[in-house]
């Protein structure tokens, strides 16, 4: 039996990759939680660059915290998912096409408040992900994702409060109205 070439090596990859996104698995699930913190980095090094106003200068230090723990929990997101012999995204494109944050270069000309009340969003955009994969990764019996991925939830909800406390909110202002909004229209 011949040995698959890299290409076919990549070409499976792939088409298990979308397979496993049709029917979510704790692995595909996570691999979007890896794509968010890529493009998370991105958006919180444009609110550090550009943000102006009385706070930039605290604010600037927060960003490079968010930045600094972004980095290190990507980096060990894609290990732990090579420990669960899954296949974390490797290129661009594929980070790119997972995600579910939106970039706009037009939000750099946005003042503080708002980015700050966009970073938070974000934050809990991706807790909908988290949740979702440690019940997968629970379901599959995958107790050491389970465990990062909760540790990663406390530290997106810690974020939350800290984020919100910098516009004058407890940590779920704003953020909880329009689950109860949907739950009114179920009626």
């Amino acid at each position: 039996m011949s040995e698959l070439t890299i290409e076919d090596q990549y070409a499976a990859e792939l088409k298990q990759s979308d397979i496993d996104h049709h029917v979510p698995t704790a692995g595909a699930m996570t691999n979007h939680i890896l794509s968010n913190l890529m493009v998370s980095y991105v958006k919180l090094s444009q609110a550090k660059w550009y943000v102006k106003g009385n706070q930039s200068f605290s604010l600037r230090t927060e960003y490079q915290r968010l930045i600094d723990l972004n980095v290190r929990q990507f980096a060990e997101l894609g290990d732990l998912l090579l420990d669960e012999n899954q296949k974390p995204s490797s290129t661009t494109a594929e980070l790119t096409k997972y995600s579910m944050l939106e970039e706009n270069g037009a939000f750099k000309y946005q003042d503080a408040a708002t980015t700050v009340a966009a970073v938070i969003k974000d934050f809990d955009t991706e807790n909908l992900f988290v949740d979702r994969a440690i019940k997968l990764a629970q379901k599959e019996e995958r107790p050491a994702l389970a465990a990062w991925l909760t540790s990663y939830r406390g530290s997106n909800n810690r974020n939350i409060r800290e984020l919100q406390a910098y516009l004058g909110n407890d940590a779920r202002t704003g953020l909880d109205e329009e689950d109860e909004d949907d739950e009114d229209d179920d009626d």
